[in-house]
């Protein structure tokens, strides 16, 4: 296990991790933009955020979440993609956050390992909460009531999914700064990771009506482009 962690640790610290991963999350990043503009151009504004920035963190795996859930040629709709849908809303924010977040703490900062993981906590939620507010004040909910929704609503949500990536990326970067190719390739797994723990917890919220999960996007009739 040792041997293995070590191994992997070793890989991340290669700039050819980098240049791999830039490999598959460009051309990712351009079907979902292509897509978003030629088939799905109805969904709205933010949502084409949400799912270019999903793509932007977690290349491929972002992509399959978007052409699972987020497309109007889904055939069918239900819990399970509601909760990909729902957990792509809470990570766009979060991940950009969490990139703030770990730069300001680690690069500028140079923050002790619990401060670290302090800061980018804070900055995650509140690019969650934020995220989460701005829209149902937009639908006219007053800000108070925003706010209790979205307290109530994401912070489990969010809470599992900083406690994951921040952990894994603390762990496997280490001292490493913004300067070193294994701060970010840490953080480029360390997302992923988030992503994929919060998952379940959405799938939970869902079902336990503490969240209803994003529209389908067959019956979002807007007429953006």
């Amino acid at each position: 296990m040792k041997q293995s962690y070590t191994e992997f640790v070793t890989l991340l610290q290669s700039p050819w991790f980098l240049v791999a991963w830039a490999l598959l999350m460009v051309p990712s990043l351009a079907i979902v933009i292509r897509d978003l503009r030629m088939r799905n151009a109805h969904l709205m504004p933010l949502m084409k955020w949400v799912w270019a920035l999903t793509v932007f963190y977690s290349g491929p795996l972002g992509l399959s979440v978007y052409w699972w859930s987020g497309r109007k040629e889904i055939a069918t709709d239900g819990q399970w993609r509601r909760a990909a849908r729902s957990v792509a809303h809470c990570y766009s924010g979060c991940g950009l956050g969490e990139i703030v977040g770990l730069t300001l703490a680690v690069g500028v900062l140079a923050a002790p390992t619990v401060a670290t993981a302090l800061i980018t906590f804070a900055f995650a939620y509140a690019a969650g909460f934020a995220l989460t507010v701005g829209p149902l004040m937009q639908e006219g909910t007053s800000f108070g009531q925003a706010a209790r929704d979205a307290v109530y609503s994401e912070t489990p949500s969010i809470t599992i999914m900083e406690i994951v990536a921040i952990g894994v990326d603390l762990t496997l970067a280490g001292s490493a700064g913004p300067g070193q190719v294994l701060f970010w390739s840490s953080m480029i797994v360390s997302l992923s990771c988030g992503l994929i723990a919060a998952y379940p917890v959405n799938v939970i919220l869902i079902r336990l009506g503490v969240k209803a999960g994003m529209m389908d996007p067959r019956n979002t009739d807007h007429a953006h482009g």
